[in-house]
């Protein structure tokens, strides 16, 4: 290996004599001799790796290359597989020694790659998970082997994608469910947090998370857990509960479910729990609308409404469509009426934040002043605030810009509605649409 390397340091060596000194490129960056830089990125290589055909390359570079299909070495088109790639420490240390000769002119020394796991050493692992979470007293040693398995997938995706082909999702579901049948709670965030690196979830892995067991466990985990467990149970329950299907077996626990969702929406603990809360109440408020009228009776209407005011785009439209599927019941229709703000913010999201907000504001709207009501007197009020705020001139304008039939039928029936209200409420919206005159 230090014959390989003194003959590696003797030909860049040859290579930067015969050119002329470094030079500075007009944004004052140092010129990368040209035997260091990736043949596909250009970039210096960090980790380099030599394909059979003698080309090197950096690691990233050509697994992304050959990740989108492209099973040829791209500079002499032979055949070429991931498993034929082969670390190239001579160059490597090169360059590295090239970085600290450099280190004046600003240039960091490249750290030393780690191995990256093979799927061999992975399923070893995954065999300890699995055999530990089985056995009387292994759930310390279970723990231990998850955060092993959780470590090396966050070192680089290339470990994630190897942990993810030999199916270690199934593995630390079915360790979940083993763990959580035997009472063993103390180390069942360990197991958690390995698992949501291998996001997104396969239907196994979905299916064994649907049980009883394992169902109790990720709600008392997204109720009284440590922050970042009380994320990861979210973002489980959010995968368990968006697949198709799913949601006939949760049973009884949905009700737990959603007070578990409802309660990090309310109390948020960070935006990605609060989005994945989210999502996952519309999928159960979406299902049925049993459900939606459960969402409803825990008050998230009124939170969802006020939290609209000041959401950024991704948080706008998740919190849309909440509202959307909760106001499908008569419960979520007669909340929402009861709020002072829900047609003015409704009307507001209109064309400030995208195509599927607006769309989904549209739904809103219509469900609110299109849908039966117990209080008629509701439904006028509601009727007459959208009118004063400015949802006639929206809805005229959305017709004219053009958008899906579903939500054309949506916005001609709401005209009609608001027309026959027109004479209660004045128009007092603010917002300068552009041939706005051409409409009215």
């Amino acid at each position: 290996m230090a014959l390989l390397v003194r003959r590696a340091r003797k030909v860049v060596a040859k290579a930067t004599a015969a050119a002329p000194a470094p030079l500075k490129q007009g944004g004052g960056e140092l010129a990368i001799p040209a035997h260091f830089r990736c043949p596909i990125s250009l970039d210096l290589m960090r980790d380099p790796v030599t394909a059979p055909t003698g080309i090197t390359y950096d690691r990233e570079g050509i697994e992304a290359w050959l990740d989108k299909g492209r099973a040829v070495c791209p500079v002499t088109h032979a055949p070429l597989r991931q498993e034929d790639l082969v670390p190239n420490h001579a160059i490597r240390r090169v360059i590295q020694d090239w970085c600290v000769a450099n280190r004046s002119r600003g240039v960091e020394r490249i750290p030393t790659p780690k191995i990256p796991v093979t799927p061999v050493q992975a399923s070893e692992l995954l065999f300890d998970v699995a055999e530990s979470a089985r056995w009387d007293g292994g759930a310390a040693r279970c723990a231990g082997a998850a955060a092993r398995v959780r470590a090396l997938a966050r070192d680089s995706e290339r470990n994630r994608r190897c942990f993810v082909s030999v199916g270690t999702g199934r593995v630390l579901a079915a360790a979940f469910e083993s763990l959580a049948a035997a009472g063993a709670t103390a180390v069942l965030e360990d197991v958690l947090a390995a698992l949501v690196c291998m996001m997104p979830l396969d239907e196994e892995a979905a299916r064994v998370f649907a049980s009883p067991s394992s169902l109790g466990s990720l709600v008392a985990i997204a109720k009284h857990g440590s922050l970042a467990g009380r994320l990861n149970a979210v973002l489980v329950i959010k995968e368990v509960v968006s697949r198709d299907g799913e949601l006939g077996d949760l049973g009884a626990k949905v009700d737990e479910i959603v007070d578990a969702l409802v309660r990090v929406i309310k109390a948020p603990i960070c935006p990605q729990a609060t989005k994945a809360a989210m999502i996952a109440t519309y999928h159960l408020a979406n299902s049925d609308e049993r459900v939606a009228a459960m969402v409803a009776s825990t008050g998230l209407v009124q939170v969802l409404v006020e939290a609209l005011v000041g959401a950024d785009k991704s948080a706008s439209e998740k919190a849309l469509a909440v509202l959307d599927a909760v106001l499908a019941s008569e419960e979520g229709r007669a909340s929402a009426r009861d709020h002072a703000l829900v047609m003015p913010v409704l009307v507001k999201k209109m064309f400030r934040v995208s195509d599927v907000a607006t769309e989904l504001a549209v739904s809103a709207m219509w469900r609110l002043g299109c849908r039966g009501s117990d209080e008629e007197g509701a439904l006028t009020r509601c009727l007459v605030e959208a009118l004063r705020v400015g949802a006639f001139q929206k809805l005229l304008l959305l017709l004219q810009v053009g958008c899906r039939d579903a939500t054309k039928e949506k916005a001609t029936e709401l005209l009609k509605m608001l027309n026959k209200h027109k004479g209660l409420g004045e128009c007092v919206d603010a917002v300068d649409f552009r041939g706005l005159n051409r409409l009215t």
